[in-house]
């Protein structure tokens, strides 16, 4: 079990009955939360101030049940109370309001439909299959997919790209990145630095919208790349690879360990950003164990994995100088979640000149 001490973040031990009970209603909040989104009813309360009556009415819904549910959202701080009036809470107002400029709904929408994705959990343990593993994705999950990672990175990635130390590099690979809402923030950072984004068609297409709002954009471009079966094409002085981990097996983490190798300028740096497990039974932190049964869930061969295990396949990459990189409490995307490796400087120049005898073999053979 984790220790108590780890950080403080994680849950006490199940070690009695009233314990095993309170864990297993602990889905009663959330349950609230997710039927508020379902009703779109920040949305509906909007910048307004509303009885309950007025408020049912309005919505179609009935006023009892309506006014249970606020008076929990009240509870949990959602909204505001005063006497018989209920109005949005800043969050509920913002985030939350589909009228709001800041609105979250992409990602709302992805954490509301796990919900009923999580009811099925005992499927994919006894398959070991994703829920519907059988199904062809839709370019339109994906991009909304994409949208979704944008808005749950928004705040996290400028904390993150001002405590990462980029003087000194000029190029910099978003491997697998998504929105690119992390290169953004790096380039945001580094008035020097230029940036490449790779990942599918579809989650560039979202990504070249978010980079044509930021003075920055110009400075990122874009490379379509399937990651498991193709080379890295060019040389940079930093990759980034950013919750890309845990969706993949650890042969095929490995393999693309080896092409970021071999894609890093001497002395470059991969920087890992992930949920790793860092206790040495590979059971904390709790956010880390959990989210690898999402993984299980939405993915044919993803987990997630110790800090010392994937430093082991680092290693045997060909990386050197692997550490953590702490960040500032409260502004982690994931406890403890960065391991910065970095490429040999003899090893590169091994590589260039390998490079440079093959091609100097077929010139000849040419001839």
């Amino acid at each position: 079990m984790c220790a108590d001490d780890w950080r403080g973040s994680v849950s006490r031990p199940i070690t009695t009955f009233d314990d095993f009970r309170d864990a297993i209603t602990a889905y009663r909040l959330p349950r609230v939360l997710i039927a508020a989104l379902e009703l779109n009813l920040f949305t509906a309360i909007g910048t307004d101030a509303w009885t309950m009556a007025d408020l049912a009415r309005d919505m179609k819904v009935s006023e009892r049940g309506l006014a249970i549910l606020c008076r929990n959202l009240a509870m949990a701080g959602l909204l505001k109370k005063n006497g018989e009036i209920y109005t949005n809470s800043r969050l509920g107002a913002t985030a939350l309001n589909a009228q709001h400029p800041v609105y979250r709904g992409d990602y709302l929408r992805l954490i509301t439909s796990h919900w009923a994705d999580w009811g099925r959990v005992l499927e994919s343990v006894k398959t070991g299959l994703p829920l519907d593993h059988d199904e062809p994705e839709e370019p339109d999950y994906r991009r909304r997919f994409t949208w979704a990672m944008h808005h749950r990175t928004l705040e996290t990635a400028p904390k993150i790209a001002a405590q990462i130390d980029l003087r000194g590099a000029r190029t910099l690979l978003d491997l697998g990145g998504g929105p690119g809402t992390y290169a953004m923030a790096f380039l945001a950072k580094n008035p020097t630095l230029r940036a490449t984004l790779c990942d599918r068609p579809a989650a560039l297409d979202v990504a070249k919208e978010i980079a044509s709002t930021h003075k920055a954009g110009a400075r990122l471009s874009y490379l379509p790349l399937d990651l498991l079966t193709e080379a890295i094409p060019g040389t940079y002085d930093v990759i980034w690879y950013s919750n890309v981990l845990h969706i993949y097996s650890p042969k095929d983490n490995q393999a693309v360990f080896r092409r970021s190798l071999a894609a890093l300028n001497p002395g470059g740096r991969l920087l890992i950003q992930d949920a790793f497990l860092h206790d040495r039974e590979g059971l904390c932190p709790e956010e880390a164990s959990l989210f690898a049964v999402s993984m299980l869930l939405f993915t044919e061969r993803g987990n997630t994995y110790s800090a010392a295990e994937t430093r082991a396949w680092l290693t045997d990459a060909g990386f050197e100088r692997i550490k953590v990189l702490r960040m500032k409490k409260g502004t982690e995307d994931w406890e403890d979640g960065i391991l910065e490796a970095r490429s040999s400087k003899t090893n590169a120049k091994m590589r260039a000149r390998r490079t440079e005898s093959a091609k100097s073999s077929r010139s000849r053979s040419s001839h």
